[in-house]
């Protein structure tokens, strides 16, 4: 904790879709950590973190606005003049880009594009971290972990809109960044499943189990069958930081700009094991209904190495312990417990936990 206060206090940090479900946990963790945050993103919606966790008063600024109005963007950073850029404002569903792939496409490519030309000629910036996700790769069918070598590909709309976002950075380094100083500062994420209490999106299993028990309604679950690499919020989130950090004070020489931020293996769990672990301790009921509409990959596995060996970061908390925190988070702020603290108190739990084995 104190290396982290040291190395984040008072920077300026720009958040993109900081009153999303990722952003706004990013949020508690980095005005816990005194620093100077800023966000841009949509204006949040009624039942989200960002407003039960009330952080909107920890901003030095925030402005509401689509990332793909590029005008207004740009006003915002140049008058701000952030130091690290966290870009997390996204159309983040598979079902909904085959719903709207038009606005999928335009925000996640287009919105991305948008904040590098402007990265381009802001010098106040020395370090980016723009976050994608693990489905960004093309499926071998073959039950391996993706590796950051392995060539990109998407089926869906939301897969294929975050391949372009992939490529759009990639361009960017290769023909303007590595020729200036954010040479090594501007790089990728993607993560895997992540859960963890705040997050009411539609469509997503475990904010669906919880919003089913909180109803007391039948479960309806796609795809039983489908392995995806779970893990808590606060994993990958700390990831993150690490690589910012690290962008931010000239430590990073990696071939490539991309960086997987995976949980072990052990967390590598089909869709019916979540809902049985969950069922145990619940009265939960659910059902299959598959959509043969909506074509998702089946198996999805992420391989770290590069991440680890490079970053020195690893997962701490196993599948059960980050459902167990979700599930936490939620009987919490059921019984009136404040959503900020919350998560700030298992922000600290995790910084205590040692590498799960």
């Amino acid at each position: 904790m104190e290396n982290l206060r040291k190395f984040w206090k008072k920077k300026k940090v720009l958040i993109t879709g900081h009153t999303g479900f990722k952003g706004s946990w990013l949020s508690i963790i980095l005005n816990f950590l005194n620093s100077k945050i800023y966000g841009y993103s949509l204006t949040p919606k009624t039942n989200s973190l960002y407003i039960k966790s009330k952080i909107k008063n920890c901003f030095a600024e925030s402005a509401y606005g689509d990332i793909n109005d590029l005008n207004k963007l740009k006003k915002f950073i140049k008058r701000i003049k952030p130091e690290i850029i966290f870009h997390m404002a996204a159309q983040p569903l598979v079902l909904d880009s085959y719903k709207d792939p038009l606005n999928t496409f335009s925000t996640n490519v287009l919105g991305t594009v948008n904040l590098l030309e402007i990265i381009k000629s802001t010098n106040s910036i020395k370090s980016v971290v723009i976050i994608t996700t693990d489905k960004v790769y093309k499926i071998n069918n073959k039950n391996k972990a993706y590796s950051e070598t392995d060539e990109l590909g998407g089926y869906d709309p939301y897969s294929s809109s975050k391949v372009c976002a992939e490529i759009a950075v990639n361009s960017y380094v290769q023909s303007f960044f590595n020729k200036t100083k954010l040479k090594n500062k501007v790089a990728t994420a993607r993560a895997g499943n992540v859960i963890g209490g705040g997050d009411f999106a539609k469509n997503r299993l475990v904010p669906d189990i919880l919003n089913a028990l909180n109803k007391k309604r039948k479960l309806v679950i796609r795809n039983p069958s489908q392995i995806r690499p779970w893990q808590h919020v606060l994993d990958p989130l700390m990831g993150y930081l690490l690589l910012a950090e690290k962008q931010y004070n000239g430590k990073i020489r990696s071939l490539n700009n991309c960086w997987n931020f995976g949980p072990d293996k052990s967390n590598f769990k089909k869709v019916i094991e979540i809902v049985k672990y969950i069922k145990k301790n619940s009265k939960l009921e659910y059902r299959i209904k598959k959509n043969k509409n909506y074509k998702e990959t089946d198996i999805l596995k992420l391989n770290s190495f590069k991440t680890k060996k490079i970053l020195g970061w690893f997962t701490k908390w196993s599948i059960n312990e980050s459902l167990n925190r979700t599930i936490e988070w939620n009987n919490l702020v059921i019984k009136g417990k404040s959503a900020k603290n919350i998560c700030e108190n298992q922000f600290l739990e995790l910084l205590k936990t040692k590498k799960i084995k």
